[in-house]
């Protein structure tokens, strides 16, 4: 029953993705020059959204805040689907072709590089200066997608599609946001649909059995993998458009209410499905906590 189930979702995630799929370099205008006067992130999300550093800033500025934001969120984004591409296609590995499991998990291997190239293209037209992450994350991405697995390898790829999914759909509906931002988040939102709905239910599959010490290792393991990304989302180097150093400019993000909320309310839909399933407690806990996706 198990397996058949599966097949079923599958079969129904293969028929979306034929009816509803894109070309970005078809879809999308990539000479449409940018409006004057838009945002590149809805204001409120903006990391120094109602500080005294906002109210101090012009529109411009405030835009362009946005804009170095937005770059910062995006290479994140391209390093996060880079890596998940390759623990996708380790679990493939061990499938069987002939599956719709399988050729489902082809698929989205499929949607992730178009939506990689996407990000590269929008990157190219932001302009802003390249974010890095710091070594030792960029290392241990290295590592871990090499060696992940099993729930908190699935916990890992629902944060980062949920909550860049919810950022993303504040921003395809936001008129005062660059048409090209929007036309760029209304595709991966549409394409993440269905790849949140297959780790959902494979996130689920993968906790059955768990005993205690595989359970703990597993939530200790997210606490770190599914966080990382979240945590690292904004470089402190994007304050310097507004005049800022890196260190103030994060500081006063870190203590602005209006962020903290925002980070809250981008892990609103996934933390507490995790916590449902058991992957959000013991010592990782403070670390959701730390990194603002838990009260």
């Amino acid at each position: 029953m198990k397996v058949k189930e599966r097949e079923a979702t599958a079969r129904r995630l293969l028929r979306s993705a034929a009816k509803a799929s894109f070309d970005p370099g078809v879809e999308i205008d990539w000479d449409a020059p940018m409006e004057p006067g838009k945002y590149f992130l809805p204001p409120e999300r903006v990391s120094l959204y109602g500080t005294d550093v906002w109210r101090a800033l012009d529109e411009e500025r405030r835009i362009e805040l946005s804009r170095h934001e937005l770059a910062s969120m995006t290479y994140v984004g391209v390093w996060l689907e880079v890596s998940l591409m390759q623990l996708f296609m380790r679990f493939v590995y061990d499938l069987d072709p002939r599956s719709a499991h399988a050729q489902f998990a082809l698929t989205e291997v499929g949607d992730e590089t178009r939506h990689s190239v996407m990000f590269g293209r929008l990157l190219d037209r932001l302009g802003a200066p390249r974010t890095r992450l710091p070594a030792i994350v960029h290392r241990g991405g290295r590592l871990y997608k090499a060696v992940g697995s099993g729930p908190a390898m699935w916990a890992t790829f629902l944060v980062g599609e949920e909550v860049f999914d919810r950022m993303q759909r504040a921003i395809m509906d936001d008129p005062r946001v660059q048409p090209l931002v929007r036309d760029v988040s209304r595709i991966h939102v549409i394409e993440e649909a269905r790849h949140v709905r297959f780790a959902r239910e494979e996130i689920v599959r993968s906790m059955r059995g768990l005993g205690r010490a595989r359970l703990a290792a597993h939530r200790l393991t997210a606490a770190v993998t599914a966080t990382a990304p979240i945590g690292f989302m904004i470089d402190p180097e994007v304050y310097r458009c507004v005049g800022l150093e890196p260190a103030r400019g994060r500081s006063i993000a870190l203590a602005n209410p209006h962020h903290r909320e925002t980070l809250l309310w981008m892990g609103a839909k996934i933390v507490p499905f995790l916590e449902e399933l058991g992957l959000v407690a013991g010592p990782g806990r403070a670390l959701w906590r730390h990194t603002g996706l838990l009260r």
